[in-house]
């Protein structure tokens, strides 16, 4: 049975990580040319090594000590999914609250976690008066379907800093109306 909870600061560190697995096999990736996207060939093995970790739990704490929301999955009392919004509103009138990561593991992908964790997230940012999530969206097929899947669309006002950051991501929004 799957678990979930808000985390806190004191317990995001590497070893809550352990059992978790993030890899994924991606062959095909969206990409916008020409002001259209279209589906290409990108193959490689998307995985996390100990750097990768280091970076996600500093990002995580800095999530929440700046009144952000970060919510796991547990299965067992292992961490199998979790999710994090930045608290801080932009977008002007789009009021766009940031999903900065959203990640099942990959023994448990397919069991309805990454929705659930999806729908926390969403209630999250309405209560704090978000009217969409933003979401720079890995671009792999198989990732775009999860998104769209949940009623994502192509944002209206892109963040510059995630196109920076990952410039092939795909910019996504979901309205909380």
């Amino acid at each position: 049975m799957i678990q979930y909870r808000t985390l806190s600061e004191d317990e995001i560190c590497c070893s809550l990580f352990q059992d978790f697995i993030r890899h994924q096999v991606v062959t095909k990736c969206w990409r916008k040319e020409h002001g259209k996207w279209i589906i290409k060939d990108d193959p490689f093995v998307d995985d996390w090594g100990e750097a990768e970790y280091q970076i996600l739990v500093s990002c995580l704490k800095h999530t929440v000590s700046s009144g952000g929301f970060v919510y796991g999955a547990f299965c067992d009392k292992k961490l199998k999914g979790f999710v994090s919004v930045e608290a801080e509103l932009f977008g002007g009138e789009e009021k766009y609250l940031d999903v900065t990561s959203i990640h099942t593991s990959e023994d448990m992908r397919g069991k309805g976690i990454g929705r659930a964790l999806f729908h926390s997230a969403k209630d999250w940012a309405r209560k704090r008066g978000a009217k969409k999530l933003y979401i720079s969206a890995h671009s792999a097929v198989e990732s775009q379907a999860f998104y769209r899947a949940m009623g994502c669309v192509e944002a209206k006002v892109y963040h510059p800093m995630h196109v920076e950051q990952e410039p092939c991501d795909c910019q996504l929004e979901v309205s909380l109306q």
